[in-house]
């Protein structure tokens, strides 16, 4: 009866580890939307089209001004900020720029050099997808590998469930024979 016990318990346990695996890997793989990356922070890090984004850094040390240069939005300077040894510059995102990623660059005296990337959303046209499947977009990137992650914690979330019931059978049949 000890180890049935010990058993699920660490079958539950696997099961939570197994679950929570995923979230942990992808918080470690990027960051947050306006999150810092190295000495760099973007914010918003989900910028819409139209929008004025801001460049804070430390990387500059000292030096009082630097500058930057975005793909979509083009150069910018980064001037001193509101504490001592940060820059701080804008630009904005052109109107017509797609959805999909945009670099950053920044330079400064006398030889630093700092790149950082952001996401670009791009505006609905028409009617937005209402359907009674999943979110557009929210499924990840291709959708089929991570079908495949959640039909496999599935399969393992299902499998202990038969074990314990298993499990807790055996213990009912064991009962009634020993106390008849």
């Amino acid at each position: 009866m000890r180890l049935a016990r010990s058993g699920l318990q660490a079958a539950l346990i696997v099961a939570a580890l197994t679950l929570s695996t995923p979230t942990a890997l992808a918080a470690v793989a990027e960051p947050a939307a306006g999150e810092s990356v190295g000495d760099v922070q973007i914010s918003p890090g989900n910028a819409a089209p139209g929008t004025t984004v801001t460049v804070t850094t430390s990387a500059c040390g000292d030096e009082t001004y630097g500058k930057g240069e975005s793909e979509a939005g083009g150069q910018f300077h980064l001037l001193p900020g509101d504490r001592q040894g940060v820059l701080v510059g804008e630009f904005q995102v052109p109107e017509g720029a797609t959805s999909g990623t945009d670099t950053v660059t920044l330079k400064c005296p006398p030889r630093v050099k700092q790149t950082v990337t952001y996401q670009i959303s791009g505006r609905p046209n028409g009617a937005v997808d209402a359907g009674y499947g999943w979110a557009a977009g929210a499924g990840g990137a291709g959708g089929t590998a991570d079908r495949g992650t959640q039909l496999a914690l599935g399969g393992l979330l299902l499998g202990g469930a038969v074990v314990g019931g298993v499990i807790r059978m055996r213990r009912r049949s064991a009962a009634s024979k020993t106390s008849a």
